[in-house]
């Protein structure tokens, strides 16, 4: 997310400089719109252009192209006007080298106006390269889980168990026997005499 603001906005500043750069002085003192566009084609001229028959009109088409690219968050549409702006700027360079012999930078040679459009197509890459794009959710069955390495565990065999037996219950004790025999009083003139040793 925070990769496509940053792209975005380094891409909207590339295309401002794009478009803004056919009112600025190109070669000799001329704007870019005041070069006809079949001049790429047939050759550099000093006949005057109107501006949508200009150079103004394909680095519109390309400002326009940058705008959807980060409505949709296309890295691909960014990129594509960055090349249409360098593409557009080259070739009138090389009609522009043709035509006058030789190009010279500064004073009666290139002006600002083609550095506007050269940054603003660099920057257009730069844009679209630091850009994320869009996310498409995958769909389809998940990735299989890796493969266990752990080596199985071998069972313990354990002896085998057998029922133990109910206990059984202890066997109640027997009451003691009760001493039936009844004692009888015997009077002392009746009881024997026991005889005396000699």
């Amino acid at each position: 997310m925070i990769r496509n603001v940053f792209g975005s906005l380094i891409a909207l500043i590339g295309a401002a400089a794009a478009v803004w750069s056919p009112f600025r002085a190109w070669y000799d003192g001329r704007h870019g719109s005041e070069i006809r566009i079949e001049d790429l084609f047939d050759g550099i001229t000093t006949d005057r252009a109107a501006v949508m028959g200009s150079l103004f009109l394909p680095l519109l088409f390309a400002t326009l192209i940058t705008l959807l690219g980060i409505l949709l968050r296309s890295r691909l549409l960014v990129a594509f006007s960055g090349v249409l702006v360098l593409g557009f700027t080259i070739l009138w360079m090389v009609r522009q080298g043709l035509a006058a012999g030789s190009l010279t930078a500064g004073g009666n040679g290139l002006g600002i106006g083609v550095a506007n459009a050269l940054g603003g197509g660099i920057l257009l890459l730069i844009g679209a390269a630091t850009m994320s794009g869009r996310h498409h959710p995958h769909y389809g069955t998940p990735p299989p889980h890796p493969i266990d390495t752990v080596a199985p565990v071998e069972p313990v065999e354990t002896p085998p168990t057998w029922p133990t037996p109910p206990e059984t219950p202890p066997e109640p004790a027997e009451p003691p026997l009760e001493d039936t025999r009844t004692a009888t009083w015997i009077p002392p003139e009746h009881r024997p005499t026991p005889e005396r040793p000699d």
